[in-house]
């Protein structure tokens, strides 16, 4: 059922908030995963994402003349807190919610679960998310299109395989590793190619990181 989606959202969301409450204020300047953001800034996205709506997605789109990059920043400068407590108490205020953008509901997971490692992965931070969560969220970004942040092409050019779960999907030359690397190396985080294998491990990072 499609209502199930919420308490695994509302469940990384209050993880992610349990380890933001620890950080002190050199690591929420500490440069995330998502190029040109830092913590603090992916704190910030989060709480603009949670507290998205459908008409509001559009009318944000339309006036950031439908560049996504810019309607993301915008996003930033919006709800980022003059301090990081700031921040951190409106994403709490935020996390009950269950609106979102007109997509598909397993992208509030690919939020949660891709955002929640642009902000562990450099603090040296762990989770032990869901399996269910990793996989709903890899299976969307294998079917949604690179123009909206998907990987659907690449998907029918290697096949993506889970070492840790029974998933598999793709057509080609075989990409292993854990599942939460694999959503991560799709969802264009470098370090995460360091972590498969495989004779299309080559062709995924040619393809995921080419100059566009």
């Amino acid at each position: 059922m499609k209502d199930d989606v919420w308490p695994m959202v509302h469940a990384e969301r209050a993880a992610l908030i349990a380890d933001l409450a620890r950080l002190d204020a050199e690591q929420w300047r500490t440069p995330s995963l998502c190029a040109g953001w830092t913590v603090h800034d992916v704190a910030a996205h989060l709480v603009d994402t949670a507290r998205t709506t459908r008409l509001g997605f559009v009318a944000g789109l339309v006036r950031a003349r439908f560049d996504f990059d810019r309607l993301n920043s915008q996003g930033v400068e919006r709800r980022r807190g003059a301090s990081p407590q700031e921040t951190l108490e409106r994403l709490r205020w935020a996390a009950p919610r269950r609106s979102g953008p007109p997509a598909p509901l397993d992208t509030r997971l690919v939020e949660e679960v891709v955002h929640g490692e642009d902000i562990r992965r450099p603090l040296g931070l762990t989770r032990r998310y869901p399996p269910e969560a990793v996989v709903r969220s890899l299976r969307l970004q294998a079917r949604t299109s690179a123009s909206f942040g998907g990987a659907k092409e690449l998907a029918a050019r290697v096949r993506l395989t889970a070492t840790d779960t029974e998933l598999s999907i793709g057509r080609g030359p075989e990409v292993t590793g854990p599942a939460l690397s694999l959503l991560l190396a799709v969802s264009r985080r470098r370090p995460a190619l360091d972590e498969l294998h495989g004779p299309g491990a080559p062709a995924l990072a040619a393809a995921l990181y080419a100059p566009r």
